[in-house]
């Protein structure tokens, strides 16, 4: 799993990536310095929950990617099966590319576990 994570990590403007629980344990985790992973890992899990639970009431399609952008980072939380995958980008990112990564590590963290 870390040699999943740390390979997406490679992708140009990727600063970290981690699987958390559903419950926002933290799995695994390969994150830059300014991020602290349990409190990435309890929000990730706080916020797709809610998230869920919006799409439930509108009879749509289980989720399967959250995108948040702030002003010094973006982050991805997509569902990887075991957990949720987080992603963490520079504001700048192609996110096009982020997302095919990210798909691309989701069905390997699968065969993995």
């Amino acid at each position: 799993m870390y040699e999943v994570l740390s390979e997406l990590n490679k992708t140009p403007g990727i600063t970290g990536s981690m699987v958390v629980g559903n419950d926002g344990i933290v799995i695994a985790a390969d994150l830059s310095e300014g991020f602290e992973g349990e409190t990435v890992g309890a929000l990730a899990a706080s916020i797709t929950s809610n998230v869920q639970k919006s799409l439930d009431r509108l009879h749509t399609s289980p989720l399967s990617q959250v995108t948040i952008e702030a002003d010094n980072a973006k982050l991805f939380f997509s569902d990887a099966g075991l957990g949720i995958l987080v992603v963490t980008c520079e504001t700048e990112v192609n996110i096009g590319l982020v997302r095919l990564e990210i798909k691309n590590a989701i069905s390997k963290l699968k065969v993995t576990a």
